[in-house]
C-alpha cells in the first residue's frame, strides 16, 4: 500500500472477524493494531454488555463515538465495533485517516459465529431482531467501505490474502 501512514479500518457484522482478522493482518503488514471494542472498555471501565444493559443502546452508542473521535492513529489496523457505523460522524473521523474494509458475512454465517449473543455488546434496539439487524447495517457497511471482502466461505487466511491483494491495488 502506498500512503503507509493511513489506517486499515475494519467493518462489519458482529461475528465477521474484525478483531480477529485485523490481529493478523496488522502481524503481517508490520502494524500496530486497536480494537476500539476494548478503548471503550478501557475508557469507561465497564463491559460493552453492561452499558448496553444498564444504560441503554444511546448511551452505547454515544461511548462507542467518542471513543472513535477520541483515535488519533497512524499506520494502525483498527478494528471497529459493528455499530460504530450509526455514526456518521465517527465514520467520517475514520474515513479521513484510513481505508474502509468491510468484512461481509452472510445473514446465516453471522447467526452461526454468534455463540452467546448475550454477552456480545449487540446493539438491538427494544424488540428488534438479528434479521432486523442485519438489514440494517448492511446499506451502511456498504456506503462506508473502500473495499469489501466476502469471509462468508473463507478461512482466515484467505480473507487476510484477499485483503492484502485489494489493498495493493487502492489507491493511497
Amino acid at each position: 500500500m502506498h500512503n503507509t501512514r493511513k489506517n486499515i479500518v475494519i467493518i462489519g457484522m458482529p461475528g465477521a472477524g474484525k478483531s480477529t482478522l485485523g490481529v493478523i493482518l496488522a502481524k503481517t503488514l508490520g502494524r500496530n493494531f486497536t480494537d476500539t471494542d476494548i478503548m471503550a472498555q478501557e475508557h469507561t471501565g465497564r463491559l460493552l454488555q453492561e452499558i448496553i444493559d444498564e444504560e441503554g443502546t444511546d448511551a452505547f452508542l454515544k461511548t462507542e463515538e467518542k471513543t472513535i473521535l477520541s483515535l488519533h492513529t497512524q499506520h494502525a489496523v483498527v478494528a471497529t465495533g459493528g455499530s460504530v457505523v450509526f455514526s456518521e460522524k465517527a465514520m467520517e473521523h475514520l474515513k479521513k485517516d484510513g481505508v474502509i474494509i468491510y468484512l461481509k458475512i452472510s445473514f446465516e454465517e453471522m447467526v452461526r459465529r454468534l455463540n452467546n449473543i448475550t454477552t456480545r455488546g449487540i446493539v438491538l434496539v427494544a424488540g428488534q431482531s438479528l434479521w432486523d439487524m442485519y438489514n440494517q447495517r448492511v446499506p451502511l457497511y456498504e456506503k462506508y467501505s473502500d473495499i469489501t471482502i466476502d469471509c462468508s466461505d473463507d478461512d482466515f487466511e484467505n480473507c487476510i490474502g484477499n485483503v492484502i491483494a485489494k489493498l495493493d491495488k487502492f489507491p493511497a
